[in-house]
Parts: C-alpha cells; structure tokens; sequence
C-alpha cells in the first residue's frame, strides 16, 4: 500500500463516520415530519365537527337577536305611548291646576287683607 492509499481508506473512514453522525438527526426530523403529518391529519379530522356546531351556535343566536330586537321595538313604542300620555295628562289637567294655584294665593292674599293688624306695645 502506498500513502495514496492510506490516505484514500483514511478519507473514506472519516466520510463513513460523517455519515452516520448525519443520520442521527435526518432520522430524527423524520421522525417529527411524521409527527407534523399526524397532527395535521387529527386536527382535519376534528375541524369540520367543530364547524358545524359554530354555524348551528351562530345560528342559534341570530335568532335570539332577532326576538330581542323585535321585544325592543315593543317597548320603545310602549314607551312613546306612555309618554304621549303624560304629556296629555299634564296639558289637560296641569292648566287647571294653575289656575286653581292661582285663584287660591289670591284667595289666601285676600283673606289676609281682611284681618286686623295686631299692633306692637
């Protein structure tokens, strides 16, 4: 054997050695691809249920906002109607009532003009 040789076994003993120190980890990311593709396969697996109940969730709820809404508009306009009442309520017998606030201060004003004035010793 001369040095070429040697040289030659000594090259494709450390290309050996690098070789096997390279698989380790390429095994390894197999290993995790594998993992990724599991992952991924369980969780299609899993989403199309998990949609389905949220459309049937949304659904649910639009109709419950849609019987609030039409609850809301009733009692905005049982609102206006009480308010349409006391405010006739008040025109009709809030006028009266002035006047009768007015006529008994002069009623009051007028007594008090006819009795005597005591006088001070």
């Amino acid at each position: 054997m001369s040095g070429g040789d040697i040289a030659g076994l000594i090259a494709a003993g450390v290309f050996a050695v690098l070789v096997g120190l390279l698989a380790v980890p390429l095994l390894k990311l197999g290993r995790v691809f594998d993992e990724s593709r599991a992952a991924i396969h369980d969780l299609s697996a899993n989403v199309t249920p998990l949609l389905e109940e949220a459309t049937t969730t949304i659904s649910e709820t639009n109709k419950q906002l849609a019987r609030v809404d039409t609850i809301t508009s009733g009692i905005a306009e049982a609102t206006g109607n009480i308010s349409s009442l006391i405010a006739l309520f008040a025109a009709t017998v809030g006028g009266p009532l002035i006047k009768l606030a007015g006529f008994s201060a002069a009623v009051r004003a007028a007594m008090s003009g006819l009795k005597p004035k005591r006088r001070s010793k």
